[in-house]
């Protein structure tokens, strides 16, 4: 799927023109690159079995992804939830984003935040990729959860599905923004004895970025979890600390599985 040659990406959106599915995937198709396409394929597990397997990716940079969401921010939600019904990855993390930068403009309503925060969730089956859930959790879920009971969070914590469980953690980026870090640590807690590998990195991230609130907090949470907790987790919640204090606490993991 290699552009022809001397093909150029097309012109940017006319003034007053309606941002569209059909149009963002032609934009996208014409910034495919084989190159990026290897670069994907290696860098996330599509393989049989892996978290990722089947997952189709077109071979566009990120980076030019999140520049063409910008460019479709206004993008209605019936059209963003028709990039969301895409194989393309990259037009499901052009979905996600557009979501992201919907909820964070302040003219945006209640009710179309309200809507892409429904939406987030009844298509979760499409945000299915630790990046997708990453670029859109914080904002779409968190940003819309920030004044309203956080039960929705716990219950996507107790999920069947992994990507479910990782929206839960990530969602709480909204509230340690604000100071507010009784989600992250409580929902860290329900995922501590999680199966999967990117569940571990996700809690260790966001109780270390949790710390950076309040290492008070933080060190109490190591104190209590420390021994028991996954050591991938592990590093990732002490990677700020000084390095007697990480040494203390993998000592303290070490004793319990020295492995």
């Amino acid at each position: 799927m290699t552009p022809k040659a001397g093909k150029a990406p097309k012109a940017a959106l006319a003034p007053g023109t309606e941002p569209t599915a059909v149009e963002f995937l032609a934009r996208l198709q014409a910034r495919q690159s084989d190159v990026e396409q290897a670069k994907y394929q290696r860098y996330f597990k599509t393989g049989k079995g892996n978290y990722a397997e089947g997952d189709f990716f077109l071979g566009v940079r990120m980076g030019e992804v999140f520049t063409l969401a910008k460019e479709f921010a206004a993008m209605p939600p019936e059209e963003i939830e028709k990039l969301l019904e895409q194989d393309i990855h990259e037009a499901r993390a052009g979905a996600v984003k557009i979501m992201a930068l919907q909820t964070q403009k302040k003219k945006t309503t209640e009710q179309r935040r309200r809507n892409l925060y429904e939406m987030y969730l009844r298509r979760h089956d499409r945000i299915n990729n630790w990046d997708l859930v990453d670029l859109g959790a914080g904002n779409v879920v968190g940003g819309w959860l920030m004044d309203k009971p956080r039960d929705p969070l716990y219950g996507l914590a107790r999920s069947a599905s992994m990507w479910e469980r990782r929206t839960s953690i990530v969602a709480t980026s909204a509230f340690i923004r604000e100071g507010q870090l009784d989600d992250t640590f409580a929902i860290a807690e329900i995922l501590l004895g999680d199966k999967e590998d990117l569940i571990h990195k996700a809690v260790g991230g966001w109780v270390r970025d949790a710390g950076r609130s309040s290492r008070e907090r933080l060190l109490a949470f190591l104190d209590e979890h420390a021994a028991t907790m996954p050591r991938t987790t592990l590093r990732y919640a002490i990677e700020h600390l000084g390095k007697e204090q990480r040494a203390y606490y993998l000592t303290l993991k070490d004793r319990v599985s020295p492995g």
